[in-house]
């Protein structure tokens, strides 16, 4: 008896210590938006304060459990005046909700290195599931002695989804503000 519970003992060992946690590298990461203005062109922005992690147990990512928190008073559109009205009631309204929040809960191999990464994406108070794009850049050691992964994560949410409604109609028909918000998240972990 003492025996077979050692060599569980040992297997719980193996499986605890199997699993790897990741941090972000934000110095090589970039979390960035996109968004229709006045139909005729895009409006670019990006979040510059964000932390979570990412844990795995498999080399190619495809069993990765993602938590992402973003800080949404971090955001940089390049215009102070627009930042500050995407922070007010009208959107965000950052005084009451502060941050968004990404938690996967399911990741599926549709190619080599390339994922759909399902998870449930909280914001403006609202929590909505929604399946993005995932892809694998590889695994390095930097120069530093360091481990580092890369991965980007693309899709689109609609933004009223999530009670984000603030529009205004041009006199050529079209609305100021497309409703579809496209994701792109380029990021480099580091291994803890």
């Amino acid at each position: 008896m003492k025996k077979l519970n050692l060599i569980i003992a040992l297997v719980s060992i193996t499986f605890a210590n199997a699993q790897t946690t990741w941090g972000f590298d934000q110095s090589h990461s970039s979390v960035r938006f996109s968004v229709d203005h006045m139909v005729i062109s895009q409006v670019e922005g990006q979040f510059t304060s964000y932390d979570g992690n990412v844990k795995t147990t498999k080399d190619d990512f495809s069993d990765a459990e993602i938590n992402l928190n973003i800080d949404l008073n971090s955001i940089n559109t390049a215009d102070e005046k627009r930042d500050g009205h995407l922070k007010s009631a009208d959107f965000f309204d950052t005084a009451n909700y502060p941050n968004m929040k990404f938690v996967s809960t399911s990741v599926t191999t549709t190619a080599n290195g390339k994922y759909n990464l399902k998870g449930n994406l909280t914001l403006h108070g609202v929590t909505k599931e929604v399946t993005l794009a995932m892809s694998y850049g590889g695994t390095v050691k930097d120069p530093w002695g360091n481990t580092k992964a890369g991965l980007k994560v693309t899709g689109k949410i609609n933004r009223t989804d999530f009670g984000l409604k603030y529009n205004a109609a041009m006199e050529t028909g079209g609305l100021l503000i497309g409703e579809e918000v496209e994701i792109t998240c380029k990021v480099e972990l580091i291994k803890i």
